[in-house]
């Protein structure tokens, strides 16, 4: 299929160089390098970033937070601070713990979430009701922190919003929708965070998890102020078609804060953000450029896509698969051996019963796209290590999917959304395990 002569690495081998481009691209983001380069103890100084904060002032540092990823960034911050950390509570989802000794990680229930999780968003709301302008708040955050710290607000129950999250999850809503409405049923999400460890100074260290990193979605911005409103969440809900069935004690709660009877979340200009610093420490950007490195490292020609990569998975699959075709049939726009690296996160409406993620339901629609074209190969990652509520980080695929597939009926599995047990089969799923990290997904397009 190509007017160029393909390199000759067999399907292990391509494999593994895939494999390894992966990885560092993960240990790029890695949260303890991250909180490294940008968090520097200097006896009584601490720098963080280009602000500093003498910690002869404070009486203690607490730290807080909730987040896939903020179990490294407690250890991270541990290694920093040491015994001048008082005390800490942090959230994380399960299986993603680090040894820690000041600072509390307990495990929660993600993608929905659960009693654990709201027990500690309660617990953290009473550390943070005791604070004075003479502690300094240290607030770890990261991808997951949503659902890792639910505390509904009065009238609303964890059934009526683990019903709702569940539903927002399967109708294909975007992560910014999804916590819009999050952000205006919580007690700690959309700037309420800050509110209530106020006159404390807050250092706010984020894992972005959300294209463009827009502060006030990642963990549904418990620290800074959040730019949706009311009218956003009920926009969201009735876009979807999923009004009817929402739990009315939502529903009502919404209405009320429409006519002006609930208070907004704090807004831009809010006086509570005045003693906030803010800072992103890593990224999907950062991983992909790490990607770029290791795959030109490699012998590859590299070309960074996008990191705003959006949209239903098995579309975006298309366009992808595309792009590799056109490598190996023309060798635009790189020669082989080719490495196209994208990021961002796409999004599934399920319609099926089977079991998967976004990553490899696109990893199942660019096999089917790609039959035949057997110097094409793609890996996709979720950079946590968990694509939806699988064990698998992403899958494989490549020209020799379909064919290997003898005796299942790869489209059959894309309409069921079951891409987890069509990849398995094969051996073809990526398996990570917990990465400590999040920083949205990765996709590597190879030709050979």
């Amino acid at each position: 299929m190509s007017s160029e002569q393909p390199v000759a690495f067999p399907h292990d081998v391509r494999r593994r160089l895939a494999r390894q481009v992966a990885d560092a691209a993960l240990a790029a983001v890695d949260p303890a390098a991250a909180i490294q380069r940008q968090v520097r103890l200097d006896g009584h100084r601490l720098t963080v970033a280009d602000r500093t904060y003498d910690l002869g002032h404070y009486r203690r540092i607490l730290v807080v937070g909730a987040g896939k990823a903020s179990g490294a960034m407690a250890q991270a911050v541990e290694d920093v601070l040491g015994e001048r950390v008082a005390a800490g509570l942090v959230s994380v989802k399960d299986g993603y713990t680090a040894p820690t000794t000041r600072i509390e990680l307990r495990e929660a229930g993600h993608p929905v979430p659960d009693a654990r999780g709201r027990e500690t968003a309660e617990r953290m709301v009473g550390l943070l009701q005791e604070t004075t302008a003479n502690d300094l708040v240290i607030c770890l955050l990261s991808g997951g922190g949503s659902a890792l710290l639910p505390l509904p607000v009065p009238g609303v129950t964890l059934d009526d919003l683990q019903r709702l999250t569940s539903d927002l999850l399967r109708c294909g809503a975007t992560i910014n929708e999804i916590n819009a409405v999050r952000k205006h049923l919580s007690q700690v999400q959309g700037g309420q965070l800050a509110r209530l460890a106020a006159p404390a100074p807050v250092i706010a260290l984020i894992l972005s998890d959300v294209v463009g990193s827009p502060l006030d979605v990642i963990a549904s911005g418990p620290t800074v102020p959040d730019t949706s409103t009311f009218a956003d969440a009920m926009g969201v809900l009735e876009g979807y078609g999923i009004i009817a069935q929402t739990p009315p004690t939502i529903v009502a709660h919404l209405r009320r804060g429409l006519s002006g009877d609930v208070a907004e979340t704090p807004k831009p200009g809010d006086p509570v953000f005045e003693h906030v610093q803010t800072l992103v420490i890593g990224d999907n950007r950062i991983a992909a450029q790490a990607a770029v490195q290791q795959a030109a490292e490699l012998g590859f020609h590299t070309l960074l896509l996008s990191t705003y990569v959006e949209g239903e998975a098995r579309e975006v699959a298309k366009v992808l698969a595309g792009l590799g075709k056109e490598v190996a049939r023309y060798g635009q726009p790189l020669p082989r051996p080719a490495c196209l690296v994208a990021g961002g996160e796409t999004t599934v409406t399920i319609r099926g019963q089977g079991k998967g993620g976004r990553n490899q339901e696109l990893a199942l629609a660019v096999a089917i796209a790609l039959e035949g074209w057997e110097d094409v190969l793609l890996l996709t990652v979720a950079t946590d290590g968990g694509d939806g509520p699988t064990d698998a980080a992403g899958a494989f695929a490549d020209g020799t999917t379909v064919a290997r597939a003898q005796g299942l009926n790869p489209a059959a599995y894309l309409a069921n959304n079951d891409a987890y047990n069509f990849f398995q089969a094969l051996g073809d799923l990526l398996i990570t395990g917990p990465t400590r990290t999040n920083v949205n997904d990765l996709t590597l397009v190879f030709v050979f």
